[in-house]
This record gives structure tokens, sequence and C-alpha cells, in this order.
């Protein structure tokens, strides 16, 4: 039996290199070439996800408690997951809620703050505590509102009412602003301060689940979302030098200058726009 597994792990490694292997030769070819593979991509996965549906109509009919136990095998569930055949089960409400929170952090901690969950109150309340800077903050409604709030809802569209436990803040002093606010400059947030982010070197930030990449020269600081052109797999993990970031999966180059891919040239990185405010880095987001 442990002689199948082992076979079994070893035809899938070696198919899964020579699918990486032909699709990095498709990436080289011409947009016309591209198209053709393309449509007969999806011409075959389209003739495959109607084969499977018809196979698993019958199956539940005749023995579900099989294909309950076939669903088990990975294989088996990636490729129905694939075709969204079966759904992942949602994970639990508080789950989701920290989930929800981690995507505003980055913005909250630019600005020395975070949030903490205080209670679910259900069927349709969460309540939140700011702290740090933010726990006394005069921004921190706005923060709450457009930052913390939406991101719960969108995590978790059951809730509709999210309360911040902290008390009224009146502040009459320098003006201080939430990482959420909108205004002409509509969409910029401050994700980072400067040196936070190495010289030659980037930083992922993530907020309400938009992955991103900040790159530093200097003084001068570009973003980029957080996805290799090819497969949409993370850079973060890549490797930076000479202002070449190399993604770890497949070796695709990009000039971090300018986000073109040194390896298929005329593709970009998706690119976002960055302003300074003094120390604090800003990106348009929206």
């Amino acid at each position: 039996m442990k002689e199948l597994t082992t076979e079994r792990t070893q035809n899938l490694e070696q198919l899964i290199s020579e699918i990486t292997r032909y699709e990095q030769i498709v990436s080289q070819w011409d947009n016309n070439q591209k198209v053709v593979v393309e449509r007969l991509k999806e011409a075959i996965e389209t003739l495959h996800k109607e084969a499977l549906t018809h196979l698993i109509k019958t199956v539940k009919k005749e023995a579900f408690p099989a294909l309950r136990e076939a669903v088990k095998d990975e294989l088996v569930y990636g490729l129905l997951r694939y075709h969204n055949l079966i759904k992942p089960p949602t994970p639990p409400l508080e789950q989701r809620i920290e989930q929800a929170l981690e995507t505003v952090r980055p913005g909250l901690k630019s600005h020395h703050g975070d949030v903490e969950l205080v209670a679910i109150k259900l069927p349709d309340t969460v309540e939140v505590k700011l702290v740090g800077t933010c726990s006394n903050c005069p921004a921190s409604t706005l923060t709450m509102k457009q930052g913390i709030e939406q991101a719960i809802k969108t995590y978790c569209p059951e809730i509709t009412k999210v309360i911040s436990v902290n008390h009224t803040v009146t502040y009459t002093g320098e003006k201080i602003e939430s990482p959420f606010a909108t205004s002409q400059d509509s969409g910029w947030v401050a994700l980072a301060r400067i040196d936070e982010i190495p010289n030659g070197g980037i930083l992922p930030l993530e907020i309400e689940g938009l992955k991103l990449i900040l790159v530093r020269n200097n003084e001068i600081v570009k973003g980029y979302r957080n996805s290799c052109m090819h497969l949409a797999m993370p850079l973060d993990t890549g490797e930076v030098e000479n202002g070449v970031l190399s993604c770890l999966h497949h070796g695709f180059k990009y000039r971090l200058e300018t986000g073109e891919c040194l390896t298929s040239p005329g593709i970009f990185l998706e690119a976002y726009p960055v302003k300074r405010r003094g120390e604090k880095v800003l990106v348009k987001v929206a």
C-alpha cells in the first residue's frame, strides 16, 4: 500500500512538472497563439465539467456514501473545487471576523494602532475595540466606518452592526487622519511609513483582501499587486537583486522600477498609484 502511495505521488509530481514546463513554453508565444491554446483549454475543461456533473448526479443517486468517501481524496477534491462542483465549508463566524480584521491591520498599524474583537452578539452584531493610537484618535469613527465595519461585513454578510466599545474622543490639536480617510483624494490609504520599506527591497501588505507589495529605491516608492503574471503566484517570497524581483515559484523576473516582466517582455505587473505625505506612504486602492 505504501509503495502504491509513493508511486502515485511520484506520478503526480511528474505530471505537475510537465504542466509547468508546457505553461512556460506557451508563455513565450505571441498573443494569437496563446488565444488558441486558451480556447482549447476552456473547451476541454467545459467538457470535463459536464462529464463530472453527470457522474456526480448518478453516484449521488446510487451510492452517496461512496461519493463522500471519494471527495476525501485531495486530488478528487481539488479537481471538483477547480470546476466549482463542490463548495468548501464556510469557516466559523469568529474565524471570518478575525480574517476581516487581519485585512485592515496593516492600515491601522501604519498609524501605530490595532483592533481587537470584543464580543459577538448573535444574530447580527459584533463589538470591537480600537487600541494603540487608534483608541484615542479623533478619526476613529471614520476608521470604524470605512475600514473595520466594511471589512467585517464583506467577510460576514450576516453581520449588520459593528460597534466600537471605545469612548468618543474630542481632539483640538494637530489634525490626525484615519488610514481609511476619504476626501478629494478618494481611495488613498496610508499603509506604511517610508522607513518600514526595505531600501532596495519589498514590503508585502494586505488591505481588505487586496494583497500588495511596496517597492523602495531610496526615496522613490512603487506599489504593485502581490501577484505574478504567471499563475498569479505571490511575489513577496521572491528575491530582489539589482532592482529585479524573481518569483520563487517559476522564476519569472520583473524590473521593479517599471513593473515590466523580463521573462515575457510586454507584460507588466498591475501597478497602484503611490504618493508620500511626510513619512507616510499612501496607496490608491480604489
